[in-house]
């Protein structure tokens, strides 16, 4: 059994989950007209409707889930403490998706990358090395992040 352990004292990158159910509606009012990020233009004065987040994050609501993050293993893909990432675990997870699994019983967000028959859990920190899964560990897909919500520094 291979395990690389971050460079620096372990910590978990997920720490908690939640279901994705939606307690109640609450629509927010969406703008036809985009907010440009470049010059600025001029602001009509229509809306397009209202817009769920709920529908608009969540596609299979009865094998969706959401956790939110510990660590920052994976911050070079703009995932950081705290943030919550939306997952599907109804998505079949193929190379260069970023999952959640679990690892001996306890979870993770990693890339996953596989070679031939090698699997890795990679991170998106310079100061993490990745995980090689062998199979004498214990090792379960949960899902795949779908988004990722984070408050604006």
């Amino acid at each position: 059994m291979i395990i690389n352990f971050p460079k620096k004292s372990p910590e978990p990158t997920v720490a908690n989950v939640y279901t994705a159910e939606s307690v109640m509606d609450y629509p927010l009012v969406l703008y036809t007209s985009p907010v440009y990020a470049g010059s600025p233009s001029i602001a009509e004065d229509f809306t397009e409707g209202t817009l769920d987040l709920n529908k608009h994050l969540v596609k299979n609501p009865g094998k969706t889930f959401i956790v939110r993050v510990s660590g920052d293993s994976m911050r070079d893909a703009n995932i950081h403490p705290e943030d919550l990432l939306v997952v599907d675990s109804s998505l079949r997870a193929v190379n260069g998706n970023i999952i959640v699994a679990a690892i001996n019983g306890e979870l993770t967000v990693k890339r996953l990358c596989t070679n031939n028959q090698t699997i890795f859990l990679m991170p998106e920190n310079s100061g993490y090395a990745g995980i090689e899964i062998t199979k004498e560990m214990n090792f379960v897909i949960w899902g795949v992040v779908t988004n990722v919500v984070h408050k604006v520094k």
